[in-house]
């Protein structure tokens, strides 16, 4: 499978148990939608948060690497929990129903996000 594809439906899949997980604090669609606008929203919103982590992360983790190597690796929850809230932004400018409650609540989901997509992704590959 393309690499784009696969990250693609790992991240549909993290973003969708992150929000199960977390409830209330980080929520995709409104709370009474339908089931096919849930489904369109995780669909879309997953697709820029596959595309953030595709093209951006790794130019954010470069250029970090430093912050990284100083911190033994816990600058990439920030980055990663800023990757979320970036993909929050851009779901609100797209008029997506999407919603983390603080960067704390980020770091949580970006936690629970980066396990559920090794598991995807280990058995999808």
């Amino acid at each position: 499978m393309p690499a784009l594809l696969v990250t693609w439906i790992s991240s549909a899949v993290s973003l969708a148990v992150a929000a199960w997980l977390l409830g209330d604090h980080m929520n995709i669609a409104e709370g009474g939608a339908e089931s096919s606008t849930l489904w369109l929203t995780l669909a879309v919103v997953s697709a820029v948060f596959a595309l953030i982590n595709v093209y951006v992360k790794p130019v954010l983790n470069v250029l970090s690497l430093p912050f990284i190597i100083l911190t033994l690796g816990l600058a990439l929850l920030i980055i990663n929990a800023l990757l979320l809230l970036l993909t929050e932004w851009i779901a609100g400018q797209l008029d997506l129903s999407f919603s983390v409650d603080g960067f704390g609540w980020a770091i949580l989901a970006s936690i629970v996000i980066s396990i559920v997509n090794a598991v995807v992704s280990a058995i999808i590959d």
